[in-house]
């Protein structure tokens, strides 16, 4: 379970992480990263979770929002401060929560070398 203090909880975060982050696809994952001013997010990084209906019925879905946050848990800590992070399920595979670690690193080393362009 995330940490009530990483949780992303209002539409505005995710459409901030949705539209202006670093995003990276995989066969089954989306992964937004938005690393954002410390001015705009207090504290470390935040993440959330987009599962749509193609996904499956509730209990589908709610089942692999709980693995998925299960996944990204101990990953919060490496996130850069004052980042949303943002997963998006494109459809209900059983080996999806291998590629939530790849996802989530391959952002963070994206945003890396981002921030050593600028």
């Amino acid at each position: 379970m995330l940490p009530k203090n990483a949780r992303l909880t209002t539409s505005e975060d995710f459409a901030k992480a949705t539209k202006s982050g670093t995003r990276l696809t995989s066969e089954n994952l989306v992964g937004y990263l938005c690393i954002s001013p410390a001015s705009d997010i207090q504290g470390g990084g935040k993440c959330g979770l987009i599962v749509n209906k193609s996904v499956g019925g509730s209990v589908t879905r709610h089942r692999i929002a709980r693995q998925i946050r299960h996944s990204v848990a101990p990953m919060i800590v490496d996130l850069p401060a004052n980042s949303l992070l943002v997963i998006r399920v494109l459809k209900n595979v059983p080996t999806f929560t291998d590629e939530v670690s790849t996802v989530v690193t391959g952002l963070i080393a994206r945003a890396a070398k981002k921030v050593e362009r600028s």
